[in-house]
């Protein structure tokens, strides 16, 4: 891999965007299959206690055409929001391709949302149908009476029959009345053929919520063509997907996987859709993530491409430091994103897994935009990668203006690529939030950059170094102090799990480097690991980054997305130096 002839200047300079004026994610994930290849496994969905069954491209189409019936009898017009609050299930690939072939607008909601959250997004958004499993009915329920606009709850599987009292489970179109309807018998009453609506490229398709660390969520809208922008990064990241990057006629065997929920943008846009655009299997597994279970999984299916966020790495380092010995892994290619992944992950999963992991960047807005491809271009540990193909990147200070190199600023997109063509990368803009909207980008029409808010610095050959996110950062005793490194650097240690940096208030220094650590199994939390742990920081990073507290705890705060909320443990911190000032 080392000295492998680096094909990231000429793909750059060689690519161009095609995009249709009509296209629809419907009809090239799952439509065109049914018809070219309608035997072919799309979705291998198991359970966790055991239950497994593989879904056709032609079952998915069938059963995706009755519930567009049932959907546009249920009052869905173009463009209407529909929320779909389901895990990795067969039903869940169903809404989407319903949803968006009727021209409507997908809002997936994670299962790990509250009431007040659900409440929230479906009352932002003006959700007038939800469709819902067991596993977040009676959120859902609980949320409903303050949502006057949801008219229609679509139960799926176990939530079927277990009906709202108030609701009597029939709808009447005319008056719109609220009602409760199981997916078992909308389906049945409803015709298998369905003409889908011919949507632009630029037509709204889904609406993704941001985790709101500044403030109430944010609904990113995307159109249809926001899949063709993720579509160079996916390609890359995954070593080319099963074909020859140079000869498009050669395929290989690709199966997909990924503990990312479909209800975010890693596991939608990262995973399910890029998978069945290209015609291949993906696995759906509903239950909770574990180092066994990634490692069974991967194995009994014969997995060959996965994204697994940099937590579900390290958890999967410490639990099973050698894999090959115990499972038998047919691994191709490792993207991974969501936070730094660091060299420690980096050497296992060459060392270990045979593979070198392709770190990515993007976000909900502009996704899948950074990255490395180990089979065309050199991958550097800790490095975020090199602009893919389509996009141009540049890291900007606050008058927009592009850093010397080495120099720390803002990731950025620009609107338009190298060769002055539009980037479908692109959001569409935040759901009744144009102000927020204006604000994400820097200049004119014309020469328009969108900003990140994630810190990175550039190195001389154009790779990406990432810094943390911008409030991440903090100063203590007058150094500048990123968390990510830090972090790293801990998990290095045997005895670590997990780590988090944050600042801790200090009247002398204003701020300290303090550390959440998570132990690995077997290791006790006393003072000689306290000892031991600052000095292994001491003897890798400068004096002033080793932590000068650190407190051990059972697990981190984390987003449903599997970023560290280092906010949380910040916010923890000056709570307490605020309640101790008043003593």
């Amino acid at each position: 891999m080392h000295n492998q002839i680096d094909f990231h200047a000429q793909l750059h300079r060689d690519f161009r965007w095609l995009v249709p004026k009509h296209f629809n994610m419907a009809q090239v994930c799952c439509g065109r299959w049914a018809t070219q290849t309608p035997q072919a496994v799309a979705i291998r969905c198991e359970h966790e206690d055991g239950r497994r069954r593989d879904h056709t491209y032609e079952e998915l189409q069938q059963a995706a055409n009755r519930l567009s019936n049932a959907l546009r009898r249920m009052g869905v017009q173009r463009g209407d929001r529909v929320a779909v609050v389901m895990p990795q299930r067969f039903e869940t690939a169903v809404a989407h391709m319903a949803v968006y072939q009727l021209g409507a607008v997908a809002m997936p909601l994670s299962m790990l949302f509250g009431p007040d959250a659900l409440e929230y997004r479906i009352n932002h958004s003006e959700a007038g149908v939800a469709i819902v499993c067991e596993g977040a009915l009676d959120a859902l329920l609980a949320a409903r009476p303050s949502c006057p606009g949801l008219r229609t709850v679509l139960a799926v599987g176990q939530a079927q029959g277990r009906r709202d009292a108030r609701f009597d489970g029939r709808f009447d179109s005319r008056c719109g009345a609220r009602c409760d309807v199981d997916w078992d018998t909308a389906l049945a009453n409803e015709s298998a053929h369905f003409n889908a609506v011919k949507t632009k490229a630029t037509e709204a398709a889904v609406l993704i919520y941001t985790s709101g660390t500044t403030g109430p969520p944010k609904g990113a809208l995307l159109a249809h063509c926001a899949l063709i922008g993720n579509l160079p990064g996916f390609v890359a990241s995954q070593n080319w997907f099963g074909f020859h990057p140079f000869d498009a006629a050669v395929e290989s065997k690709a199966v997909l996987w990924s503990p990312a929920d479909w209800a975010w943008t890693g596991g939608l846009m990262d995973a399910l859709l890029p998978a069945l655009y290209f015609g291949r299997e993906i696995v759906g597994y509903q239950g909770r993530f574990s180092p066994q279970v990634a490692f069974e999984l991967m194995q009994r299916h014969a997995v060959t491409h996965t994204f697994l966020f940099p937590t579900a790495l390290k958890a999967m380092m410490k639990a099973v430091p050698q894999p090959r010995s115990k499972y038998s892994l047919q691994l191709q290619a490792i993207m991974s994103a969501g936070e730094a992944v660091g060299d420690a992950v980096f050497s296992y999963c060459e060392q270990q897994l045979g593979v070198t992991v392709n770190e990515m960047f993007g976000q909900t807005e502009i996704n899948y935009i950074v990255g490395n491809c180990a089979r065309l271009w050199p991958a550097r540990p800790g490095s975020m990668g090199k602009p893919y193909p389509g996009h141009r990147i540049a890291v900007i200070d606050e008058e927009g203006k592009a850093c010397a190199v080495g120099t720390p600023g803002d990731v950025a997109v620009h609107r338009r690529d190298i060769h002055g063509a539009d980037d479908p990368v692109f959001f569409i803009g935040y759901w009744k939030n144009p102000n927020a909207t204006r604000g994400k980008f820097t200049g004119s029409e014309a020469n328009s950059w969108c900003r990140t808010g994630d810190l990175a610095v550039q190195d001389a050959d154009g790779y990406l170094w990432y810094q943390g996110r911008s409030d991440d950062i903090f100063k203590a005793a007058g150094y500048r102090i990123g968390p990510g490194e830090i972090e790293n650097c801990l998990v290095k240690h045997k005895a670590v799990a997990n780590a988090a940096v944050v600042p801790k208030p200090d009247g002398e220094r204003g701020a300290v480097v303090k550390a959440y650590v998570v132990l690995a199994a077997g290791f006790v939390a006393n003072a000689d690991l306290v000892a031991a742990l600052q000095t292994h920081v001491r003897g890798q990073l400068a004096p002033y980054e080793y932590p000068k507290e650190i407190e051990f705890i059972d697990a981190l705060p984390m987003t449903t997305t599997g970023k560290v909320q280092r906010r949380v443990l910040r916010l923890q911190e000056e709570a307490r130096a605020l309640s101790g000032a008043r003593r």
